[in-house]
């Protein structure tokens, strides 16, 4: 009766310890603003962690800090939209291997009234330019985000300084939620993805202005932490988790994901 007490008790322990190690079993994924915000996470971790046991806790900063976090090994898997960065972060071998997952695209955001008059423009860099000669107040991320890298590369086309134009241009220093909502504060133009726009709920008088410029398009990349960077890292379930992105499964759901009727982000991965 002892033996069989204490095979009962050891099977009872190791199924303690074993439920123990799946609730503690995750991953830190450093990402956007724009893939928080949107819901994307909300609709996607779910699916994962039921396929996986592997729970995702997700750091939603600008893609600039986001890069800060991986370097510095707190985030097993990075997941961001600005190529240029996370091509070099793979390049400085803080990261294994860059994987396209998915796309959507930028559009510029302002009030109704359009003092600018950019209304129905399909070019980002002419309506920047007609918001800087009418000084009307556009408001920037100023974050090093990818959506704020992307609207300073619009600038430089444009041959303008927005810092050195005046008090119409303003930053935030803050993600894009915030963003906006200062923007809807000022009744001011922006440039936002559009899925967090899709979902973002103040937009009192702002409307989409501007769209489908090629220069808009807005990439997403996902990158697994070199553990030889920083030999923490949750190599196995990070890559499980960037298996599950890049397969039909995860591509799927991404195109599945859908924001008042309409697709929020397309699956592109190769």
């Amino acid at each position: 009766m002892r033996r069989i007490g204490y095979v009962v008790t050891f099977a009872i322990a190791t199924m303690l310890v074993w439920q123990s190690y799946a609730q503690d079993r995750f991953i830190t994924v450093a990402s956007t603003t724009s893939t928080e915000n949107s819901g994307l996470y909300a609709f996607l971790l779910p699916k994962f962690t039921a396929d996986t046991q592997i729970e995702v806790r997700v750091v939603a900063v600008g893609t600039g800090q986001a890069i800060k976090l991986a370097r510095n090994g707190d985030a097993d898997v990075l997941l961001v939209h600005h190529a240029p960065s996370e091509e070099q972060f793979v390049k400085d071998d803080f990261g294994v291997q860059r994987f396209d997952v998915m796309y959507n695209d930028f559009v510029v955001v302002g009030p109704k009234q359009d003092p600018a008059g950019i209304r129905g423009s399909n070019e980002g860099v002419g309506a920047l330019r007609a918001i800087a000669e009418k000084s009307s107040i556009f408001v920037s991320r100023g974050d090093e985000s990818g959506t704020n890298k992307k609207e300073l590369a619009l600038w430089r086309a444009a041959g303008l300084d927005p810092g050195a134009g005046g008090d119409w241009y303003r930053e935030t220093g803050s993600g894009m939620g915030r963003t906006l909502n200062v923007a809807s504060g000022l009744n001011a133009y922006t440039l936002t993805d559009r899925a967090t726009w899709l979902k973002f709920k103040n937009k009192g008088d702002l409307e989409l202005l501007v769209e489908g410029d090629e220069r808009l398009f807005n990439q997403y990349g996902i990158i697994l932490v070199n553990k030889e960077k920083h030999p923490h890292i949750k190599t196995q379930d990070g890559q499980k988790f960037i298996d599950w992105i890049l397969s039909e499964i995860g591509q799927a759901a991404i195109n599945s994901y859908t924001i008042e009727g309409q697709q929020a982000f397309f699956a592109n991965a190769k």
